[in-house]
């Protein structure tokens, strides 16, 4: 696993290749954070992120390393949440917290908001179809904040209420929702 961009730029961590993970390719992680920094993000004004289905803590790694104020990363396997939390001491940064739990229960138990929310599932989570109506109704994304979720090609969320915009890579599909303020949505 290496860091495309920002001040962990090029640094790398060996992942044991026991792991079940299906880390994001670095052609689709450049291409996110292309979008992300150009279109949706301003990461000069340290955004919070919630990185949900770590796996290897890739992603989480991503963010903080673009400046990143807050980056939360929850993984249920204890293997994988070992290998993040080595990860984030060893690089030290105050502003990484990993959490090990199921997603599912911390969507519904924590009280924090973040700009971004960024959940890579297993592809073949049953309940893979659920997860955008359940962030977006969590209370967790801020007012204008962005989900984004990682999914294969077989799954189709245009009928998901604030799906703003899909991008594909290859197998990899990001699937982009956001949450209106009050303000900008005419009510």
């Amino acid at each position: 696993m290496r860091v495309i961009s920002g001040k962990y730029k090029h640094r790398h961590f060996e992942v044991p290749r026991s792991f079940k993970a299906r880390p994001t390719t670095d052609f689709a992680k450049e291409n996110l954070f292309n979008i992300l920094q150009n279109v949706y993000v301003d990461f000069d004004a340290h955004p919070t992120v919630l990185d949900l289905f770590a796996g290897t803590g890739s992603m989480s790694l991503e963010f903080l390393s673009r400046g990143c104020g807050k980056v939360v990363s929850v993984e249920k396997d204890h293997r994988h949440y070992q290998f993040i939390s080595r990860v984030a001491h060893e690089i030290g940064d105050k502003a990484w917290t990993v959490v090990m739990g199921d997603v599912f229960k911390y969507l519904q138990h924590c009280h924090n908001t973040f700009d971004i929310i960024f959940a890579d599932p297993p592809y073949a989570l049953p309940s893979i179809a659920e997860l955008p109506v359940a962030v977006l109704q969590s209370g967790l994304l801020a007012d204008d904040g962005l989900f984004i979720l990682e999914h294969g090609k077989s799954n189709d969320f245009s009928d998901i209420p604030h799906l703003i915009d899909h991008r594909e890579y290859g197998s990899v599909n990001f699937s982009f929702f956001q949450r209106q303020s009050e303000d900008n949505n005419g009510k």
